[in-house]
């Protein structure tokens, strides 16, 4: 029988990314199959703790187990931001990719070193238990926007040992070689084991 997880998240390209790289493994819920509809705050200061934040939320309001992630795009140049504000970088409050992709391109400009990765953490609660699992992807930040597939900063990240940015490349190559992929094959591997 296939195990029931809950992927805590309200976004909706997220889900449909995890759907299709976890495909058939496990049966995934969302939050609106559990009639989950709060916004649980993000506020730690790490991905790590994100992630345990809204997987403990679901697990002790709803008694489910499930499994939440927090992903930060980390540029060495600017010290690691924008981080775990990834997704607020420049606006604190809701998230808008091209403001984000633009403040950081802008911060950017004149810089020689573009390395950068993408780290997402997930956690997962089974039978009151969190287990973490990372996934990283090496990279750097493009000079200006390409291709008009995926979310969030694809369009300027460029993986490293490919020519073309995630949002280049298409949800069949990302779903393979993504931060988010490498962490989801860690849990299945776990959960199979």
């Amino acid at each position: 029988m296939k195990r029931k997880l809950v992927f805590v998240t309200n976004n909706a390209h997220k889900l449909e990314e995890v759907a299709a790289i976890l495909g058939d493994k496990i049966e995934l819920l969302s939050l609106n199959d559990i009639d989950c509809h709060t916004d649980i705050p993000e506020t730690a200061s790490t991905l790590e703790g994100n992630a345990l934040l809204k997987s403990s939320f679901i697990y002790k309001n709803y008694g489910l187990e499930c499994f939440a992630d927090d992903t930060g795009l980390e540029v060495e140049a600017l010290d690691g931001a924008p981080g775990v504000y990834s997704a607020r970088y420049a606006n604190r409050e809701g998230h808008d990719a091209q403001a984000n992709m633009l403040k950081l391109l802008h911060e950017m400009e004149g810089k020689e070193n573009r390395k950068a990765q993408f780290r997402t953490a997930i956690s997962l609660i089974l039978d009151g238990k969190e287990y973490l699992f990372e996934g990283v992807i090496k990279g750097k930040i493009t000079k200006e926007k390409r291709g008009d597939s995926g979310f969030g900063y694809d369009p300027i990240f460029l993986p490293e040992g490919y020519d073309r940015t995630f949002a280049e490349l298409g949800n069949d190559i990302k779903n393979k070689i993504s931060h988010r992929a490498l962490a989801l094959q860690k849990l299945c591997e776990f959960l199979q084991s």
